[in-house]
């Protein structure tokens, strides 16, 4: 029962703190702090983290002067000129200079001052001096997510040098503490452990390679997947489920808004006849050139969709069946007016189209029905024509 009582309360403290880190003043100083660009505040987050790290550190290897071991003042020194480094860089990054250079997050040039302040820490810290080397390997295995494998070639280079060019200069000046045959096995050491970070700092570049090229695969194949579940094939536009869901979509507006949208359905003339002399493949150059011309002169705010074989559906937004039926009778000209070529043949093909008007309280079925009604008036009346029911 207690316990049950204590994780209550430790859970309902929890909440009160995220509470409190979420409060508007916490964020807009993280914002200030971090900037809210997306970019820009990863990388002011990894320079951020490496200042924690090199921060914790500094208080580590502190504890080697509180020990006696080390120096106190220049380990103090160490440590303040470290941590000033690092703020530096993070306002480099912070004030936009970073996005000049090819690298704006700075990652190699804040590895290398991490490796020399490394360096010059191995130098200070006598019989402590062992503590400096996993801090070496967390800086490079640090840099290696982000630096390239041939930047990281480079930078392992720079730090067998510079640490072995503390080792050497110790051993020669200090040989009490520093013997050479002790240095000369730390060298030895890690001039064979550090390149092989950049061993794998290449296989991970490659990983990372890979795990593109397959997001950039990945990515292709839904666009592909979306255009053929959305498209007809033949001509591009919109598919009858695709459209049946914009229609939905529109209709919810409507409902929301009070306003009116129109549909129109057009058929064209005899098609069957077309396919019959001349040809499938002259039927499907017909709707192809059909719906390049519509295209043409449909408002932006419109869709045109193939609906079913020969028929076109056309959805105009916020407006009412007089203005739409102004607009689809210039649609309805100009298609009527175009001359299909294929082959030897050239065919003038037309069209009957029927239009209404969605109504208040109406289901998107009843105005399709409507509208299939007026296409079936205006087929009737011999084709070539429109019919609008309100």
């Amino acid at each position: 029962m207690h316990a049950c009582f204590w994780l209550g309360e430790a859970r309902a403290g929890a909440v009160l703190l995220l509470q409190a880190l979420n409060t508007s003043p916490m964020r807009r100083l993280a914002d200030g702090l971090l900037t809210t660009e997306p970019m820009q505040r990863a990388r002011l987050r990894q320079a951020g983290l490496a200042m924690l790290l090199l921060g914790a550190a500094a208080l580590a290897m502190n504890y080697f002067a509180w020990a006696g071991v080390a120096p106190r003042v220049p380990m103090l020194a160490w440590s303040a000129l470290t941590l000033a480094g690092l703020a530096v860089f993070f306002v480099l990054i912070r004030s936009g200079w970073s996005r000049r250079r090819p690298d704006p997050s700075l990652t190699v040039p804040q590895m290398l001052f991490g490796l020399g302040s490394s360096a010059i820490a191995y130098a200070l810290l006598g019989a402590g001096r062992g503590a400096v080397f996993p801090v070496v390997m967390v800086i490079l295995v640090f840099g290696m997510f982000v630096a390239s494998p041939r930047q990281m070639r480079w930078v392992s280079a720079c730090a067998v040098g510079l640490l072995g060019a503390a080792m050497a200069f110790k051993a020669a000046t200090d040989p009490g503490v520093y013997p050479p045959a002790v240095e000369l096995g730390h060298f030895l050491l890690v001039a064979a452990m550090i390149p092989s970070v950049s061993a794998l700092a290449g296989r991970l570049s490659r990983l990372r390679h890979r795990a593109r090229l397959q997001r950039a695969e990945l990515a292709q194949a839904l666009a592909r997947l979306r255009e053929q579940t959305t498209r007809d094939e033949l001509t591009g536009l919109p598919n009858h489920r695709h459209m049946l869901a914009l229609i939905q979509q529109e209709h919810q507006r409507c409902t929301r808004s009070g306003q009116s949208f129109c549909l129109a359905l057009l058929d064209i003339d005899r098609l069957k006849s077309v396919n019959a002399s001349h040809g499938y493949a002259c039927g499907d150059t017909v709707l192809r050139a059909l719906s390049e011309e519509a295209r043409r002169h449909v408002r932006v705010s419109d869709v045109l969709s193939r609906w079913s074989g020969g028929v076109f559906l056309l959805m105009m937004s916020d407006t009412h069946v007089a203005l739409a039926r102004g607009g689809l009778e210039r649609l309805h000209g100009r298609l009527s007016a175009l001359r299909v070529r294929h082959g030897d043949a050239s065919l003038q093909v037309t069209l009957s189209a029927g239009l209404g008007e969605h109504r208040a309280g109406e289901t998107v079925a009843q105005t399709l029905e409507r509208v299939g009604l007026a296409l079936q008036e205006a087929k009737a009346l011999g084709g070539a024509q429109i019919v609008a029911l309100s």
